[in-house]
């Protein structure tokens, strides 16, 4: 399959040429004008986008363990330019991670929905002060052996972790953790000094920047301060809800491309306005707003990394700085840059073609559209 006449995102910038894939796998890059099977028409392609967290959609969440559920949502996901994601874990006890876990582990993705490329496991190893909408009854603190149960559980695809580096045996955790997957700080109060000892120690990655964490002071700049000076690659929630534009823009300009973008879309994405549950605690979304039922807390978002896309375009960003955090960038945070995340030969022809507005035109998963 060749597509021809498109801009394709090639090294960090759109340039005029076709593309070639074959069983799945990206083969070449040609001239704009080579002989082609789809005239792309000037339209923009590029990677397919990468969720590293997400709890779900369409009333459907993976800590709910459903096996029934993870086709609903990989088609939620391919639908908004989504061709691959880490299924997002809450805190919850490990009697109830284990069985998510297995129906992750056992998914089969749809001919017409996004790929699983492993797990986020958000917790259950956070610090009581900064639980955000997860429920503190079920908190651990950190525990290797709990990791490597829930991680054999899986199928041995967790792909990150988040946790609090301030909490006890945190450093040890993080020495070994590490080694087996990304491991991110998010749901901490840890100061400048305990960050940067977590980042020494093999943490590279920080959970929905600023979002249930210290802010960034000037004289105690916490974990957002020891994530720049470290050289860890950060997530944003672009729903224009959690993160004024204006500070996406500032983050833009000081993390560059180690800036991820995600959703963290809750089982209410794609829903009408109402009551919902997350974690087995109940939340409401109004206006397309999520909060913890009776509370302003905000419980992750409603949104896609398409309408994100759109909403870091309006805000500002350049459309490649937008791409990258929705592509090479997320792909290199899990360590899954070598097969995905680029449009590069040898690499999955995970394709989205855009129209000049970035409205969708097509997906295409391991080459096939969808």
């Amino acid at each position: 399959m060749i597509i021809g006449n498109a801009k394709l995102f090639l090294n960090g910038k759109f340039q005029d040429a076709s593309i070639s894939f074959e069983n799945g796998v990206i083969t070449g890059i040609g001239p704009a004008d080579a002989p082609a099977d789809l005239d792309a028409q000037g339209k923009y392609l590029v990677p397919g986008f990468i969720d590293v967290h997400t709890h779900g959609a369409m009333g459907e969440d993976f800590s709910d363990g459903k096996p029934e559920g993870l086709p609903t949502m990989a088609r939620h996901y391919a639908a908004h330019g989504v061709t691959s994601f880490l299924a997002t874990t809450m805190t919850l006890k490990e009697d109830v991670l284990t069985p998510a876990m297995h129906a992750i582990r056992d998914f089969k993705r749809p001919a017409d929905g996004a790929k699983c490329a492993g797990i986020h496991m958000e917790g259950p190893f956070v610090c009581r002060a900064k639980c955000g909408a997860q429920d503190p009854a079920n908190l651990y603190l950190p525990d290797v052996d709990l990791f490597n149960r829930l991680n054999e559980a899986s199928g041995n695809q967790v792909r990150l972790i988040t946790m609090a580096c301030e909490e006890e045996g945190a450093m040890e955790f993080i020495r070994q953790v590490s080694k087996v997957c990304t491991v991110s700080l998010g749901h901490t109060v840890a100061n400048y000094a305990t960050a940067c000892e977590a980042f020494h120690n093999g943490a590279s990655h920080v959970t929905h920047l600023f979002n249930a964490m210290p802010s960034f002071l000037h004289r105690e700049p916490g974990v957002i301060g020891a994530a720049f000076d470290s050289g860890a690659t950060v997530e944003l929630i672009c729903d224009g809800l959690h993160i004024h534009p204006s500070v996406i823009r500032a983050v833009h300009q000081l993390f560059g491309e180690k800036l991820v973008i995600i959703s963290d879309s809750l089982r209410c994405a794609g829903m009408p306005d109402g009551d919902y549950e997350l974690g087995g605690q109940p939340i409401e979304m109004k206006n397309g707003r999520a909060t913890l039922k009776g509370s302003e807390t905000l419980a992750g978002s409603s949104s896609n990394l398409l309408q994100e896309l759109q909403n870091v375009v309006s805000f500002g960003l350049p459309l490649e700085a937008a791409i990258t955090a929705l592509t090479i960038a997320p792909a290199k945070a899990v360590r899954l840059d070598r097969a995905i995340g680029s449009l590069d030969v040898g690499k999955r022809a995970d394709l989205v073609l855009l129209n000049a507005d970035l409205t969708l035109d097509s997906v295409y998963v391991d080459g096939e559209k969808i």
